[in-house]
């Protein structure tokens, strides 16, 4: 992926926002998870690559400028410190090594400064200690430790998983798959943490965390509201002019409910504890015509209305 820009399909001036809404168009088609194609793996790869080069801003800019290469690596010629690597972020997609930072000597003296810099290369520390952000020194002033780079994800959730929980499957950038428990209830936002499912330490410093950012899809039948949950249930006219029982969906399964004669499109009833652990659902009733107005309906409604006719638009201004 020598071109993020090209594997996104947009223009070097492309704004941030159309970059986020390429790489979304491109998981939509090429995620592995929708799509097993080869070609389709390595083209939303090399998307999510680019995605998470370009929608760091400050990122962006000095790729642009030539600094970094389009994997997040400093060009040959600029000489990378600790601390530099440190600012630099959590990086979605990318899992950061020691790759090029030649003996470190300079990483002491950057943290510590150089009579620190001098011992270290010594081994006068004696014996391995924590230090900054999970780096460690050892006491032979050869090895260093460092914990691996956490990494963040966005993961897109059904309603029904996020509602009652479940599993979801996810294929990271490297082609590994991974299940991930979605707990009951989960929202939107909502941060999971994978622990040691981060990025690979340095020496013997362990694997970083994975943070997952939950992100609620929406559904055709249902609205949800904190853990209250609401349906629209479609009622024929005699439902409604002469009530009774009717099946309602829930998100346990259909169970009855008393529909009160005489009821109304938009009238609102409430199933309490049907809702995301122990919330409520509701019921939004609405009338719905047969498909075909047959004879004995119209022949009905003629004679009905001769004598009960009303005006529902009745005290309407216009």
């Amino acid at each position: 992926m020598d071109d993020p820009y090209k594997a996104l399909g947009v223009a070097k001036t492309a704004s941030q926002d159309e970059i986020k809404k390429a790489y979304r168009r491109i998981a939509k088609t090429d995620h592995p998870d929708l799509n097993p194609a080869p070609e389709a793996a390595e083209r939303f790869k090399a998307a999510a690559a680019a995605y998470d080069l370009l929608k760091d801003p400050e990122q962006r800019a000095r790729f642009d400028a030539g600094e970094i290469d389009a994997s997040g690596q400093e060009r040959p010629q600029q000489q990378q410190y600790y601390r530099d690597f440190a600012e630099r972020g959590e990086s979605p997609y990318r899992q950061y090594s020691s790759a090029g930072y030649g003996d470190f000597s300079d990483v002491f003296e950057d943290l510590f400064g150089a009579r620190a810099g001098a011992r270290g290369a010594q081994g006068d520390f004696g014996g391995a200690r924590p230090d900054f952000d999970g780096f460690r020194r050892s006491g032979s002033g050869r090895g260093f430790d460092m914990r691996g780079q956490d990494v963040r994800y966005d993961l897109d959730v059904d309603f029904m998983t996020a509602a009652k929980g479940g599993t979801t499957r996810i294929t990271l950038p490297d082609g590994n798959t991974l299940d991930v428990k979605i707990p009951e209830g989960a929202s939107d936002g909502q941060t999971i943490r994978l622990r040691g499912k981060g990025g690979e330490g340095y020496g013997s410093g362990g694997r970083g965390d994975a943070y997952l950012t939950l992100h609620l899809t929406d559904h055709p039948d249902w609205v949800r509201d904190g853990n209250d949950v609401t349906i629209t249930l479609p009622i024929s006219i005699d439902e409604a002019v002469l009530g009774g029982k009717v099946q309602v969906p829930t998100l346990d399964g259909a169970v009855s409910m008393t529909l009160p004669k005489g009821a109304r499109t938009g009238q609102r009833l409430r199933l309490k504890g049907k809702g995301i652990k122990g919330g409520d659902q509701y019921v939004d009733l609405k009338i719905v015509m047969p498909p075909q107005v047959d004879d004995d309906l119209a022949a009905f409604m003629e004679t009905w209305r001769k004598d009960h006719a009303y005006d529902p638009r009745k005290g309407m201004e216009g």
